[in-house]
Parts: structure tokens; sequence; C-alpha cells
């Protein structure tokens, strides 16, 4: 059981955790996070998140993390450093990452639009809805922003992961951070019924809280924090040895979690207090923003600063996500970076154009993929609503279960501790610890996967 350590170290504790919590703090937590816990239950699901947070979230990223610093080499070898039979969970990550890169760079450029024409005008009309749907059916303009994005990313790759995102993340993430607060008490003053908002936020309705939703922040969870799909076997090859996993484990997932419930205590007040529907879904922080800025003194210009911070919070995460697969097909393929990134991007963008154009009214929007679900038979997805669910409702938790499984019966504990814990300066693995490695994190993982298929209601 060798490792290759020639991997580059990031440059400090601090950056490491920075670059960590950036890859994890994008649109999983702006985006995707108030509109399920807006349907969720409101409080019921903050509730069980945050829950969840410590008993999934955190625990699986101490393990990826172990896997990757101790293997030190691209996702899919990581996982045959102990047994080369097990690659095979690598390579599920990876195609995860793929998939959710394909719809993320895609919502990536919707808030690059929005940023733009803040800077212009500031105008969307009479009606916020109708602006976003028009834009989103567009067959051309949202792979134009797209695009952008996406050439952005592949000219930065090429100067390292642990150079500059580092260096960028360590002043976005927390400009971001305040920029959300800032929002968020700024919305309880200007709305009468953000006070309701708030109350729906933060007091659990436990009886609207069903199996469905309970999956739902399970996935968030996964998506969030970045757990299932690589990500952090990606980024514990470039962590030094004299790193203390598990507190920067415990601060990684605690960034990400602050910052998801921010995001919820800015959007959900905003929109209760504007009395939007609570199916505004995807759609919800676009359409709320815009409401808040517009009632902004100076609104145009904090809009624009807003949607270029959470640009910033895009690219970090998506330097990580891309840089995922372009390791691999590098390492395998025994091509340059550069080639490797170019080459990826490609095939990521061409599934980003079938996404793009099966949303709202677009193009191929009458294309229907089939899903089947038990009880229901085969239900028909739209191309990007079909990844969106396969990615995050089956290989995430998947990911998640054979990391673990990794981790406790190929790994075993005692070679998992010794690289946690660095031979036990850095603690111990408690009963607790394998509990919820063996049982909590494997239970919840296949409540996602049978509540996908209709086998839990």
């Amino acid at each position: 059981m060798s490792s290759n350590k020639n991997t580059a170290n990031f440059g400090s504790r601090f950056g490491y955790i920075m670059v960590a919590a950036g890859a994890a703090i994008g649109l999983g937590n702006i985006w995707k996070f108030p509109y399920l816990a807006y349907g969720g239950g409101g409080g019921a699901f903050v509730v069980v998140y945050i829950i969840l947070c410590i008993v999934l979230g955190h625990p699986v990223v101490e393990m990826e993390t172990a896997v990757g610093r101790y293997a030190k080499t691209n996702c899919i070898d990581a996982y045959g450093v102990v047994n080369k039979k097990w690659k095979f969970v690598g390579v599920i990550n990876v195609i995860c990452t793929l998939l959710i890169d394909m719809y993320y760079i895609i919502v990536s450029g919707y808030v690059l639009k929005y940023a733009i024409n803040f800077l212009i005008s500031g105008d969307f009309g009479a009606d916020s809805t109708s602006y976003y749907t028009n834009f989103i059916s567009d067959p051309i303009e949202p792979l134009i922003y797209a695009g952008i994005l996406m050439l952005v990313t592949v000219v930065l790759l090429s100067f390292g992961i642990t150079e500059l995102v580092e260096k960028v993340t360590k002043v976005i993430m927390p400009l971001l951070f305040v920029l959300l607060v800032a929002c968020g008490i700024w919305a309880l003053f200007i709305s009468e019924g953000a006070i309701d908002g708030l109350k729906f936020y933060l007091i659990p309705d436990w009886e609207n809280f069903t199996w469905k939703a309970f999956a739902d922040a399970c996935m968030q969870v996964m998506f969030s924090v970045g757990i299932g799909w690589a990500i952090f076997s990606t980024l514990g090859a470039s962590v030094s040895d004299k790193n203390n996993l598990r507190k920067d484990s415990m601060w990684v997932t605690v960034c990400d979690t602050c910052v998801a419930l921010t995001a919820g205590f800015v959007i959900i007040p905003s929109v209760v207090g504007a009395g939007s529907q609570m199916t505004a879904g995807p759609s919800l922080v676009f359409l709320a923003m815009t409401d808040i800025f517009g009632k902004f003194p100076g609104g145009r210009i904090i809009g624009f600063f807003f949607f270029t911070a959470l640009i910033f919070a895009v690219l970090s995460t998506y330097f990580t996500i891309l840089e995922i697969p372009v390791k691999c097909v590098e390492e395998k393929c025994k091509i340059s970076h550069t080639k490797a990134t170019i080459f990826t991007s490609i095939i990521i963008f061409a599934g980003g154009i079938l996404c793009s154009l099966s949303q709202g009214t677009g193009l191929l929007s009458h294309v229907k993929l089939p899903w089947w679900a038990f009880g229901s038979g085969v239900i028909y997805y739209n191309i990007y609503d079909w990844v969106d669910c396969f990615s995050g409702y089956v290989l995430l938790p998947l990911g998640c279960l054979l990391t673990t499984i990794y981790c406790c019966k190929v790994w075993g504990y005692k070679g998992y501790e010794e690289e946690l814990t660095k031979g036990g300066r850095d603690g111990v693995l408690s009963k607790y610890d394998r509990v919820v490695m063996t049982v909590v994190v494997p239970i919840l993982t296949l409540i996602v996967i049978l509540n996908c298929f209709g086998f839990i209601k």
C-alpha cells in the first residue's frame, strides 16, 4: 500500500480550509438550499439539515479527505491504493461530478446574466418570473453566458488549483457571507411580511415534513457540503500531513452550513414577504434577489456586487469540480493538464447544451427521459431534471455509501484511523465515530435512494 508523496501542498491550513469551503460553497447553498427548505417545511427542514450536517456531512468529509491524503493521486486511483478492485468507487464519483458539472455551468451562466443586467440597467421588466422563464428558454443566450464562464475556468485552471484559487477564495468567501447577512437584515425592514417568512424559516412545521423532504435534506447536505462526488478526495491529495483533518473537516462543514443557513435567512423571508408562491423552485433565488435589490437604495449597484460575488463563489466551486475529471483524464491518458482540461470541458459543455435546451420552453423541452418509480410506474423528466435526479439522488448517496464501506471494511478502522489522526496525534476513532460510519451514514444514503425510486414515500 504505497502512495505518491510528490503532490504539491496548499500554502497554508487557512488557505486549504478556504479552498475546500469555497469548493463546497456555491450555488448549492445560495441557489438550491433556500427553495428546498422553502418547500420542505421551513424550520423543520432547517433543523433536520443541521443534524444531517453533523452525522452525514462531517464524517464523509473526513473519510474522503483521508482517502485523498493517503493516496495522493487522482480520485479513481485513490480508491485503488488499498485494493485495486475498488477503483470503481472513484469512477462513480467522476461520473457523478461530470453530470453535475453539465447543469451547474448552465445555472452559473444565469448568475452571470443577472450580474451583467444589474450593471447595465437593473431592469427585469414588470414580471420578473416571465423574465427568468424567457431567458432560460432562449436557445442561445444562456449558452453564451455559460460558455464565458467555462472559458474563464479553463484558462484560469492552467495556473494550478492550489495557487490561484487559494488566493481568490481567501477574499471572496468572507465578502460573500457579509453581503448575504446585509441583504437578510435589509429584507426584514423592507417588507411587512418578511417577519412571517422568518418565523416560517425558524419555527419547525413537522406536519408538512415528509419523507421526500427528508430525502431532499440528505441530498442537499451531500450536494452542498460536497460529499459523494470526489471533491475532498481530490483536494485531500494536496493536504499536508501536518494538517489536522478532523478539525479542518469540521471547519469546512461549519462554513458551508453557515452560508446555506444565511442564504435561507435572506431568501425565504423576502419571498414570503413578497407573497411569492411556494412552487418557485430553482428560480427562487433569482426572483427573490431581484425583488430585494429593486427596493434597495442603490439596488442596481448592490445587486451587481452581490451577483458578482456569487460568480466568484461559483468559480471557486467550478475550479475544483472541473479539476476532478481533468486530473483523472490527465493521469489516465498521460496528456498535459491543458489538453485534459480542454477535452473534459468540451464534453461537459456538450452535455450542458442539452440541459440548457431542455429548460422552460426550450428547443429540447419536449424530449423526456424515463424514470421508474415503485408504485407510480414509469415517469418522465426533461434532460435537465433527469440529470439532476440521477446525479443527486442516486450517484451522490451511492458515492457516500461506497466510501463508507471502503473506509470501514476495505481499508479497515485501523488503517483509516492511522491516516485520519496520524497515529493518534489528532485523537482517536471513537465508538460514536464507528457507529456513524457503520450504521448512520449507510442508512441515510439508502433512504435517499429508496425514496428516489418510490420505495419510501
